[in-house]
């Protein structure tokens, strides 16, 4: 009975190492509540490595197949290695010798067993219901993944205005899959901090909140180049990173999302890591962990040098800058001077939330995107109306279509080949869960459609849809094909 747990003992001192203190927690676990989650977080925080047994189906109370039972706990974030336990939990302790033994407090007075075995070699038997603070991560999750399309609104009349339909965009979304994409610019690692709140501190007055959970996205150029993979493109992200955790991360993400990548190593500086720290879906803090300096000529030219090899073979390059130092000027002219001289179509969005930013230095592109704060620090016009400002955007930058974006008031579209004309266009999802990412889809969503062939005004209506799917979740996650279909289905 005991061969594939004597596996299992193996397998989990060859993850967990010698330095990291084991706890094990064993259970039927028939279907996971919170009850569960809280004993299982209060034991994840006694060690290191966490380790749960799954009673087999001969154990009494057991309600359903043990690999069921099984998946649902290696679901849990903080749970490091689960498996089906296949002999009396003793046998198991006494083999395993965790440094930590977690029951719930109801077996406090009825467990003289497994009390005689972890006294035998030194480790520690502790009891606990965890504390009943802690949200179901299960609805965490949710709010992280799932979009939900009943809260986006698609205006009729913008479609009728300029001839077209939202049937008319799926046939956009097919000529959009196999576009040669690529992306360049900063590298950003997102962060969110779940937080549960305690209160107010008696002794000043600060915000108290306790961490439950926590989860990593690509962000910046990254995810901008991860929806073009996701949108049908075939991406290619280039892009400087420090030598760090966040590094390696972004480069798992990226391979998970099918994006081919080169990130040049800037020792010099830390990858981009933003820390949000969340609770009652709202964010608190955001610490931003970075350098803002230009990068070297030498790294510059790399760049460049990568930059020109992958246009030999490119629909579409989309510059997302963020003023983090990868994009300085000089590599800029070239990389665009590179484009003209190939023919490529070029967009760029250059932000400026807490930094500062030109959006005008990027010179004879087919879009740009700037918020109307980005769109009057290029100009230094606080005064002046929003048509006239984005007309002052097109002549400053040789822009051919510009977007301003309005935060919740939408967006204003401007399209010099059209005679000037300008047209407005709603936000479409008026109850955002994160808004932090409406920007970078909105940019690759409607830069993909233009370069497929379809009008401005369509393209602009077909990025708001975009847009409107990824505030409908936290996080960056990458918009699909099939997110879309799905929303254009609904109307």
């Amino acid at each position: 009975m005991s061969a594939n747990n004597d596996q299992a003992i193996q397998e989990i001192h060859k993850r967990a190492e010698k330095l990291k203190h084991i706890v094990f927690v064993c259970g039927n676990f028939n279907i996971v509540h919170p009850g569960h989650l809280r004993l299982l977080r209060f034991a994840s925080e006694c060690g290191n490595f966490l380790v749960v047994g799954v009673h087999d189906n001969s154990s009494p109370g057991v309600m359903l197949p043990d690999a069921l039972r099984l998946e649902g706990v290696q679901a849990i974030s903080f749970v490091d290695y689960a498996f089906i336990l296949r002999e009396p939990a003793v046998d198991f302790i006494t083999r395993l010798r965790p440094d930590f033994v977690v029951m719930g407090k109801e077996h406090e007075y009825c467990s003289d067993a497994e009390k005689n075995a972890v006294a035998a070699y030194g480790g520690k038997l502790l009891f606990s219901s965890g504390e009943a603070r802690f949200s179901s991560l299960h609805l965490l999750h949710r709010e992280y993944i799932e979009t939900r399309y009943s809260q986006i609104y698609k205006p009729k009349e913008y479609p009728a205005r300029h001839g077209f339909e939202l049937q008319d965009l799926k046939r956009v979304l097919h000529k959009m899959i196999g576009l040669k994409v690529l992306v360049i610019g900063d590298l950003i690692v997102d962060e969110y901090i779940t937080c549960d709140p305690l209160g107010i501190s008696q002794e000043d007055p600060t915000i108290v909140v306790t961490p439950i959970e926590s989860m990593r996205f690509v962000g910046g150029a990254g995810i901008v180049a991860a929806h073009a993979q996701g949108l049908g493109a075939e991406v290619k992200f280039l892009s400087i990173s420090g030598k760090d955790d966040a590094a390696h991360f972004a480069e798992s993400k990226l391979s998970s999302y099918g994006v081919h990548y080169k990130l040049l190593c800037d020792e010099s500086r830390p990858t981009t890591l933003k820390q949000r720290y969340r609770a009652s879906g709202k964010t608190l803090l955001r610490v931003s962990h970075l350098r803002q300096h230009a990068i070297s000529s030498e790294l510059a030219d790399q760049l460049l040098e990568l930059a020109r090899s992958a246009m030999t073979d490119c629909d579409l390059l989309v510059f997302s800058d963020f003023n983090y130092g990868c994009l300085p000027q000089g590599l800029v002219d070239d990389i665009i001077a590179s484009g003209h001289e190939r023919g490529i179509m070029m967009v760029a969005d250059s932000q400026a939330s807490s930094q500062i930013s030109d959006i005008s230095r990027f010179t004879g592109m087919t879009l740009l995107t700037p918020t109307e704060r980005e769109a009057r620090l290029a100009l230094r016009d606080s005064d002046c109306g929003l048509a006239v400002l984005a007309q002052g955007i097109v002549n400053q930058a040789c822009a051919k279509n510009v977007i301003i974006t309005l935060g919740s008031e939408g967006l204003l579209v401007i399209a010099k080949d059209i005679n000037w004309v300008t047209d407005l266009l709603p936000a479409f999802n008026a109850a955002p869960k994160d808004t932090a990412g409406a920007g970078d889809s909105l940019l690759i969503c409607t830069s993909m459609a233009m370069c497929a062939g379809a009008d401005t005004w369509s393209s602009a209506y077909l990025g708001s849809i975009a847009a409107g799917c990824q505030v409908a979740r936290v996080g960056n996650t990458p918009l699909t094909q099939s997110d879309l279909l799905a929303e254009i289905d609904i109307f």
